[in-house]
């Protein structure tokens, strides 16, 4: 295989190809519900390897190009991306961009997808939750309101870290709830809107509900159905950056490690679960997991109380008096 171009043409796809690209990301949206996330990854990894394809051909990428690719051309993109410095799940992710849009163009009869099958995800190592233990999760959603410049934005701040924490929420799922979110001060659940537009019914603890009204009594804003219930210092919606940032300082003050982040308090509300004797369908259901086998990774993180139960619970290993 030849090798490609090091420098590509600035216009890297024909017009009939980027407007197939531009049909199959608003096909997303619109009948998928992918996130704008999930679209922009998708984009990205597609337009890499377009710009991989127009410097091995010397010419724009175009249709032809994609109606029967070969394993060889697909692991010439990742050994490409390898060299620029990707790692395997990088790769991976680039890969299965590749292969959702070679399907969309199969079901138009536009290409084959068969190579793109064929050819294997660069192998992962798998990642274990890193959670935060009890103590910490807690000082975190208690002392948020010190690295605050006003007393309604450390109330935010409570009150955002407090639904990752007893909720297990993601960041966009909480910067997303409205302004008349959690007005019930009896309610004792919420509907969550997660991935792909699936929703999930959370409980409700008593400190979600607290830190929420501190926080609603506090805001300089008007909070109404139609705009983010959490708002930044200037009215607009809170942007993950201002979390992200807020739980770094905490990191300092409290001298919690690097995996202190936002997401490690859904990864704690989890792993607390399952310590307390929570069940993995239960937690599976609170998360919005789409698959058991994403919450199974928790059971790696809480080993010792699996065992102690296994121990305990088996006839077998039940030692003779």
């Amino acid at each position: 295989m030849a090798t490609p171009m090091s420098e590509p043409f600035l216009i890297y796809g024909t017009k009939s190809l980027l407007g197939e690209r531009d049909a199959w990301l608003t096909a997303l949206a619109d009948e998928r519900q992918a996130s704008a996330h999930t679209i922009a990854a998708y984009e990205r990894d597609l337009r890499q390897f377009m710009i991989f394809l127009t410097g091995f051909h010397a010419r724009p990428a175009e249709l032809a190009d994609f109606a029967d690719l070969k394993p060889q051309d697909l692991r010439g993109f990742l050994a490409s991306r390898r060299r620029e410095g990707a790692g395997a799940r990088t790769l991976g992710r680039g890969l299965s961009g590749v292969r959702a849009f070679l399907r969309y163009l199969e079901r138009k009869g536009l290409a084959s997808s068969a190579g793109a099958k064929a050819m294997r995800a660069p192998k992962m190592a798998k990642s274990l939750p890193r959670p935060l233990s009890a103590p910490d999760a807690v000082a975190v959603t208690e002392e948020a309101d010190a690295m605050a410049s006003l007393p309604w934005i450390g109330a935010r701040d409570i009150a955002v870290l407090t639904l990752l924490y007893g909720c297990g929420l993601r960041i966009s799922e909480a910067l997303s709830l409205p302004g008349d979110a959690l007005l019930d001060p009896a309610a004792r659940s919420v509907t969550i809107a997660g991935k792909g537009g699936k929703t999930r019914l959370v409980p409700l603890l008593p400190v979600v509900h607290e830190a929420v009204a501190d926080y609603r009594r506090l805001c300089p804003y008007t909070l109404t159905k139609d705009a983010p219930l959490f708002r930044g210092a200037k009215g607009g919606p809170l942007r993950p950056q201002i979390v992200q940032r807020t739980m770094a300082r905490l990191r300092g003050a409290l001298g919690l490690p690097s995996s202190a982040t936002p997401h490690a308090l859904r990864h704690s509300f989890a792993t607390h679960l399952l310590a307390a004797g929570g069940d993995l369908r239960t937690i599976q259901d609170l998360l919005g997991h789409a698959s058991l086998s994403t919450t199974q990774g928790y059971t790696a993180v809480d080993t010792g109380r699996l065992l102690d139960v296994y121990d305990a619970a088996h006839p077998r290993a039940r030692r003779r008096a």
